[in-house]
């Protein structure tokens, strides 16, 4: 999969990615990321790329042009309708499945804003474009957020991770929080490993992650399982954990 992202910050992108199972795919050739740098598409001697904004207020925005010629440059090299990413603020809220339907395509552009964030019609003049925010909070540019969607979708992609089967039992994979995972020592500080792990049954061990995993989920993100509607075996272990809390 092809990531072209329009930044004016390649280096510090590069740093963020070039490590662990992400660097791999990068050495491996399962990813290829193509950096464009707006400054490219200045109209003045300087390199600059923004401005004051009309209105008055403080800070700068990125002018129009830079931006949108950075956007053809790619499109006109690909064969591919991409569609164009805007790391924005106002966008939407990331989540897994936004990683998932992104692993679809073959590549993908995403704009990594700075300073008070784009002129509002660089989004209106890009055709098959989304926003995305990837939290109720604010960075100081979106190259941050650029390294978290590269990572997430990098990771779903065959060949990326040692074992297949990590990306399929992830967190919000499922709709739900993960189970809790234990390693040796089975006695840390006399905080024991569950006994059930330790069985060999694996039915057992399957049923008691399955629960913790719903458990987990109720208590520290009630707001997913509101999302997905449970199975029968799934209520029915939710229902036990809330009998025994009542013993």
């Amino acid at each position: 999969m092809k990531f072209n992202v329009i930044t004016i910050f390649p280096d510090q992108l590069l740093q963020t990615l070039e490590f662990g199972v992400i660097g791999r795919a990068i050495e491996n050739k399962i990813i290829e990321l193509n950096f464009i740098d707006p400054r490219e598409f200045s109209d003045n001697d300087y390199g600059s790329i923004d401005d004051k904004a009309y209105g008055g207020g403080p800070g700068m925005v990125m002018q129009v042009e830079p931006i949108l010629s950075s956007i053809e440059k790619v499109k006109k090299e690909s064969k591919n309708n991409i569609q164009t990413v805007f790391l924005s603020p106002q966008g939407e809220q990331y989540t897994q499945k936004h990683a998932e339907l992104f692993k679809k395509q073959s590549e993908i552009i995403i704009v990594s804003g700075r300073y008070e964030g784009f002129d509002e019609r660089v989004i209106g003049l890009t055709k098959n474009s989304v926003e995305i925010s990837i939290g109720d909070y604010v960075l100081s540019g979106g190259e941050i957020a650029a390294s978290v969607i590269i990572d997430s979708i990098t990771r779903l992609i065959p060949g990326v991770l040692g074992d297949e089967q990590s990306a399929v039992l992830d967190s919000f994979t499922s709709g739900l929080l993960d189970h809790p995972h234990y390693t040796r020592p089975e006695i840390v500080r006399d905080k024991e490993v569950p006994n059930v792990l330790l069985s060999g049954n694996h039915e057992a061990i399957k049923r008691w992650r399955l629960k913790q995993s719903i458990v987990t989920t109720f208590k520290k993100r009630p707001d997913l399982l509101k999302q997905r509607k449970l199975s029968k075996d799934e209520q029915k272990l939710l229902d036990e954990y809330l009998e025994e809390l009542d013993e």
